[in-house]
């Protein structure tokens, strides 16, 4: 049953102070897991991911948690370093799990005054949609995903659905999607599957930045069989059922909403 599964290993949670990843870091570190967390906080959010750390640990879990910014190549080196000497005598896979789930880019329009720019769009697309395949290629190239590992990306509807100002977001979850196809593809001969998660609209920190939100909410509120809206937690036994599945289920786009998707 699930609330008898147990893990093993560690788990890399890229936006692990929030929303998705904060709940799925709790989660994994219940079933077994030791977390490893990349995170980019000011001083007055660093309480909320002392809080973080402090549940791992009350699990009897290790919690390694890097305020730094996940798209950039060198401190995203220096992370896989510091895994590297953390995790050794593990067993192989040494990470059993990478989960994407940065929300950090740009809500304007394409076009008028306001219209993004050339900069926004690139680091939207580099930080939600690029960043995944830097981190996965170095991982791999260090030996720390391998046969057994999981790779969980946190997509949207949004990557096919039209929004006010939410064009290079949407971009990015598109391009997002198409980088787990590929990966999938790449990787199932080693035992590494890859999976993309759209989750039902959720009410985190992330979604409140976009422009409408507010009616995005009650539309969902309306429309889902459930009547309520999903909950990080929802996610987070998701990926840890997941985790422990088959590396045959690989590739996909799996919708945690409660059927919400399925309403139009």
């Amino acid at each position: 049953m699930e609330s008898d599964l147990r893990l093993s290993g560690w788990a890399l949670i890229l936006g692990a102070s929030s929303g998705f990843g904060e709940a799925t870091a709790i989660e994994l570190a219940r079933r077994g897991m030791d977390v490893a967390g990349v995170h980019l906080d000011r001083r007055s959010t660093m309480p909320n991911v002392e809080r973080i750390t402090a549940a791992i640990r009350a699990l009897g879990r290790r919690a390694l948690f890097f305020n730094v910014n996940a798209a950039d190549e060198d401190k995203r080196r220096q992370v896989i370093e510091q895994l590297l000497v953390e995790t050794q005598g593990h067993a192989a896979p040494r990470v059993r799990v990478l989960m994407h789930s940065l929300a950090f880019g740009t809500l304007r329009p394409f076009t008028g005054p306001e219209g993004v720019t050339k900069a926004q769009i690139d680091m939207t697309l580099d930080v939600m949609a690029h960043s995944l395949v830097y981190w996965t290629q170095d991982l791999v190239a260090r030996g720390l995903l391998g046969d057994g590992s999981r790779i969980f990306a946190m997509t949207s509807a949004g990557g096919r659905r039209i929004m006010p100002s939410y064009g290079p977001v949407s971009a990015a979850k598109a391009a997002l999607e198409s980088h787990v196809r590929q990966l999938a593809y790449e990787l199932s001969p080693t035992g590494i599957a890859a999976n993309a998660i759209n989750a039902g609209v959720t009410d985190t920190p992330a979604l409140r930045k976009i422009p409408g939100s507010d009616r995005m909410i009650e539309v969902a509120q309306a429309k889902n069989p459930g009547h309520r809206l999903t909950r990080p937690d929802d996610v987070a036994r998701a990926i840890a059922a997941l985790t422990a599945a088959p590396a045959w289920l690989t590739g996909n786009v799996i919708n945690v909403d409660g059927g919400e998707d399925v309403t139009g």
